[in-house]
């Protein structure tokens, strides 16, 4: 089988460095805001993490999942209330730096699956296939005064978010370059006339150096923190841009006890980066995680809930007007539901996004309609910009 010179590029460095098991993609701009997304794969029930307990429907579709305050639901605002399983995050909600947004979705419907629902959510069109990079990577070609963007493919690809174009970099916590000092050097020699794989060496060897700075004498860890300390790391240097992946959220039977694990990453995520960054940094940043789709409103015979349509997005960041649940609630009546078992979306997850980008990075609305999310509606007096 032929091989690309990328391809082939790739692979060099990939030979040189440990197994790959979690990546981390990262992308350089100008300025000193940041951006981290986070994809929670696996469909979020945004109900079970932020529970609308008020609402009187709720505990009567969800008899088994729905946590009452006395029961220990941590009361948010007397109408919300976090999943105790998040209760680490409760210091960043009292501080302002943290928001929910409640009831938002992609323009996926009605079809419900895991895979097309993240193409959708990645790609930021308004169907499946309509695009075929990422949103984020398209940011890259619109973010002003573009001296500076650069990035290293270190990795066999980049999730759909990042790809496209622009280069971006894609590390591991786990990825270690264990050549020698002369080995190193013999390649420096080999590949000094082609500038391609010159290139690649250097920024492999920088990354690299940056990791082990990081760690020090630590052991890399593949878990979700480890992955929110290496981007973290990489925020504090040249990069402005990083994206992982939470999985685990598809919780069809015993939601309860399922739900544990990555509600406690998620916290561990935006913790770890916060403590990570500098408070000069942290006040720069803004984390969004985003879901492919929300679950049923009603919880199914096995603990759990089904595939669904309205979810819920988190912010996190040091200088946002946190401590509020966003977005408007379109209540749990029987006609209020989509299709009659959903949560009714009543925001757009890419005007959230769009809002993101426009705030931290000063892209254009009309590039953000019209190239980064085409079809989108969105203006500089979006609700998301007034909340955030």
């Amino acid at each position: 089988m032929p091989i690309s010179r990328r391809a082939f590029l790739t692979s060099a460095c990939c030979a040189a460095a440990a197994p790959l098991i979690t990546s981390l993609t990262l992308a350089a701009a100008p300025g000193d805001k940041r951006l981290v997304t986070v994809v929670l794969r696996g469909a979020m029930d945004g109900l079970h993490l932020v529970q609308p307990y008020a609402d009187p429907a709720f505990r009567l579709y969800r008899p088994t999942l729905a946590v009452a305050p006395d029961d220990g639901l941590i009361d948010l605002d007397g109408f919300y209330g976090l999943n105790p399983e998040a209760q680490a995050l409760l210091p960043l909600w009292k501080s302002g730096e943290l928001s929910f947004v409640q009831s938002v979705s992609t323009p996926y419907r009605n079809a419900r699956s895991h895979f097309d629902g993240q193409d959708v959510l990645e790609n930021g069109g308004v169907a499946l296939g309509d695009e075929k990079t990422g949103w984020l990577n398209r940011a890259l070609s619109a973010i002003p005064s573009p001296s500076s963007r650069k990035a290293v493919d270190v990795n066999t690809s980049a999730e759909l978010l990042l790809r496209g174009e622009n280069r971006v970099d894609v590390w591991s916590t786990q990825t270690d370059l264990t050549m020698k000092t002369d080995e190193l050097a013999f390649f420096e020699r080999l590949y000094r006339n082609d500038p391609p794989f010159a290139q690649a060496i250097a920024e492999a060897e920088v990354i690299d150096g940056s990791t082990d700075t990081l760690f020090a004498d630590e052991k890399r860890g593949a878990k979700t923190a480890d992955i929110a300390r290496l981007a973290a790391g990489m925020l504090m240097q040249d990069y402005r841009i990083a994206s992982f992946s939470i999985a685990g959220w598809d919780t069809h039977a015993r939601q309860k006890p399922a739900f544990r694990a990555p509600a406690a990453d998620l916290a561990a995520a935006i913790l770890t980066i916060r403590e990570t960054l500098s408070p000069a940094v942290w006040k720069d940043t803004i984390i969004v995680a985003i879901t492919e789709f929300g679950r049923t409103v009603r919880e199914n015979g096995s603990g759990g809930t089904d595939h669904g349509t309205g979810g819920l997005a988190v912010i996190a960041g040091g200088g946002i007007h946190g401590g509020k649940v966003i977005g408007r609630w379109p209540g749990l009546a029987e006609d209020r539901l989509l299709d009659g078992r959903d949560l009714m979306p009543t925001g757009d997850v890419r005007e959230l996004a769009a809002a993101m980008l426009y705030r931290q990075f000063d892209i254009s609305p009309g590039s953000l309609t019209n190239t980064i999310f085409p079809g989108l509606d969105f203006s500089p007096s979006s609700i998301y910009l007034k909340s955030v």
